[in-house]
């Protein structure tokens, strides 16, 4: 969907036709970076400001996973499938060398990236900000720490895939009827943290405008999106190899949307990678350490101040 003043997606297609919908900002001849965003979400996330971008040096590209979105659905798609979304985006673009970004959902999304063999060679670097790790992680108990209304969205109890996807169905119901909903339901989950992340009408207003068109076609992405994150992700994190593709997570020590012990676990799983877990920070202090993570990306050759977040307080 186009707003009034704004370009528009474009479009790429996989090879097996699907089509993806995607956006660019910042500077046109700037270092790309894919940003993956989270669940629910579409490329319309939060995200820096276009200026910043351009002095940062940095050309971000975001899209819609499959069934968000203006995007194509692929109904049974698995998480390793985000590589083939990049590479069909990445090929019309001419791209031979990227970085990639995922926030929450969209971390094991940027993850598979780094693990696929026919993008080895072409993705630079790799950050992961607030990520979930895989379902079925020997060792950790998924649902620790997580908030009830995260665990009702993941099955916790309900493992049936039906009662998952009824559920997430009678959300996106709710969301079509009173828009506002989604957002609500959201704020009462969280803890004084996030909270004080979320504290700019502005940023709210943004995350309330990616949840409306995430599921302006239907609730199927994200569907689409908590089966592939439940199951298999289809690819190994052994096989990432971070002396050719550096990898780092940050955490929110406070995180209760997917706790810092995900983030914790896959450091562990993948050979090489950095971690950073935050004391006092969440969930949502993620959309604020963007543009760090960003400059890091880019190799770190271009300084970023206060104030560049899209919604962020001056000085947060």
């Amino acid at each position: 969907m186009t707003r009034e003043g704004e370009p528009g997606p474009r479009y790429a297609h996989r090879a097996d036709n699907k089509r993806v919908a995607y956006e660019e900002t910042g500077a046109p001849d700037g270092f790309p970076v894919f940003l993956m965003h989270g669940t629910p979400g579409s490329r319309r996330g939060p995200k820096p400001r276009g200026i910043v971008l351009y002095r940062m040096g940095i050309r971000l590209i975001a899209y819609d996973r499959p069934g968000y979105g203006d995007s194509d659905r692929f109904e049974g798609r698995d998480v390793a499938d985000a590589a083939r979304d990049v590479e069909a985006i990445a090929d019309q673009l001419d791209l031979d060398r990227f970085a990639v970004a995922g926030r929450s959902g969209g971390g094991p999304h940027a993850l598979a990236c780094a693990a696929d063999e026919r993008l080895r060679g072409r993705v630079s670097r790799v950050a992961v900000l607030v990520s979930f790790a895989p379902s079925e992680a020997i060792g950790l108990d998924w649902f620790e720490g997580m908030n009830g209304d995260n665990q009702r969205g993941f099955g916790n109890g309900r493992p049936d895939t039906e009662i998952v996807v009824e559920e997430i169905r009678q959300r996106a119901a709710r969301a079509a009827e009173d828009p506002r909903f989604l957002l609500r339901d959201l704020m009462t989950q969280m803890g004084p943290p996030d909270r004080r992340a979320i504290n700019d009408a502005a940023l709210r207003g943004i995350i309330f405008d990616t949840y409306q068109e995430a599921l302006r076609a239907g609730p199927y992405g994200w569907i689409d999106d908590v089966l592939a994150l439940r199951r298999d992700w289809k690819f190994d994190l052994d096989a990432i190899d971070t002396m050719a593709t550096p990898v780092r997570l940050w955490h929110g020590a406070d995180d209760t949307f997917a706790p810092a012990s995900h983030g914790r676990w896959l450091a562990a799983r993948i050979p090489g990678a950095e971690i950073e877990v935050q004391p006092g920070a969440a969930h949502f202090d993620a959309m604020g350490q963007l543009p760090r993570i960003l400059r890091w990306l880019g190799d770190g050759q271009v300084p970023t101040g206060a104030d560049v977040l899209i919604g962020a307080r001056h000085g947060q």
